[in-house]
């Protein structure tokens, strides 16, 4: 049997959101548009380039986002449009590979494994057709990153954003991903960060280099394990397509640590509508609403509920899943 190194491909839309806005009011391009809850306890779900140059990020709560950005464009979003313009991503995606794994709304992996003669070419070609489709289909940008895993591919289409195409092959881990921080690890937030870096971590090859059993006694095996693997360029999962599934579900991992009660309270009531959008998308209810909580030593909670009747709407997910997560604290 012919055996084929991984090829894994991960696209990730640009300020999607944002984009969209901007695609569909001209009059917004250039201008810093920051979508997401306009409540007082709203969080920002995507902001533009030009909202970044101020400071605006994801999951940051929208009244900071107002002081840091005050002349901003606040939307509360269209996002049914989102999910109409998101079914053409990935329609057009289909045709790239018969292996891809949705993330969210607006990111998912391609595998590519075996299909070299298929290309016609090398995978950066392959990746500049796939996004060269996606902008004379959609006039929207997506960054692209190809690599032998999932870790190293989602990392490599963030190298480069906007409009990004990098591929990182093996022989490459140590030349791009040693010099990067260690927050470029999956799973590094703040608190992480800043207990590696008393034990002198500051990038990726001081933990690639770093003996086993020392890292171990600093961090713990399970968390220590995982930083090896992933500094070394190592991710064994695989890409799950779209199948008939027990459950849905959508989980992240944050570039900081969220302080507070009210700041996780706002993320859930985000993951949530993007469960919600993938049970209608599918034409799905679900009986069982489960929060996962993964503190910052990598130590993981669930806590489910069975309900009565079933849910697919944004506001019952969340209703249920902030009952669930107020049960943990």
């Amino acid at each position: 049997m012919e055996h084929h190194e991984k090829l894994i491909l991960h696209m990730d839309m640009d300020c999607f959101f944002a984009a969209v806005e901007q695609r569909d009011h001209p009059e917004l391009k250039g201008k810093p548009v920051i979508v997401g809850g306009l409540s007082g306890r709203g969080v920002v779900s995507t902001a533009s380039y030009e909202a970044r140059k101020f400071g605006v990020h994801s999951a940051m709560p929208m009244s900071t986002a107002r002081r840091k950005c005050p002349d901003g464009i606040f939307l509360a979003g269209n996002y049914r449009r989102y999910e109409a313009v998101s079914a053409q991503i990935f329609e057009i995606l289909s045709r790239f590979s018969p292996l891809v794994e949705p993330l969210s709304i607006d990111e998912g992996f391609l595998d590519l494994t075996g299909m070299e003669r298929l290309m016609k070419g090398t995978p950066k070609a392959y990746g500049q057709k796939l996004k060269e489709s996606i902008l004379s289909e959609t006039g929207l940008v997506a960054s692209v990153g190809i690599a032998p895993n999932k870790f190293l591919a989602k990392l490599a289409s963030d190298l480069e954003k906007p409009d990004g195409l990098v591929v990182i092959s093996e022989r490459d881990v140590h030349r791009i991903l040693w010099p990067l921080p260690i927050s470029k690890l999956w799973g590094v937030g703040r608190k992480t960060e800043d207990r590696l870096s008393l034990f002198g971590y500051r990038i990726i090859g001081d933990i690639a280099k770093a003996r086993p059993e020392i890292l171990e006694n600093q961090v713990g095996t399970k968390l220590a394990r995982q930083l090896k693997e992933l500094a070394n360029g190592k991710d064994n999962r695989p890409v799950e397509p779209y199948r008939e599934a027990k459950s849905i579900g959508r989980e992240t991992t944050f570039e900081e640590d969220l302080m507070s009660r009210e700041e996780a309270e706002q993320c859930l009531l985000s993951l949530s509508a993007q469960v919600g959008w993938r049970l209608r998308r599918d034409g799905k209810e679900a009986r069982t609403v489960q929060v996962k909580i993964r503190l910052s030593d990598f130590s993981t909670y669930t806590r489910q509920r069975t309900l009565p009747g079933t849910v697919c709407y944004d506001d019952d997910i969340f209703r249920e899943a902030k009952g669930l997560f107020r049960s943990f604290l």
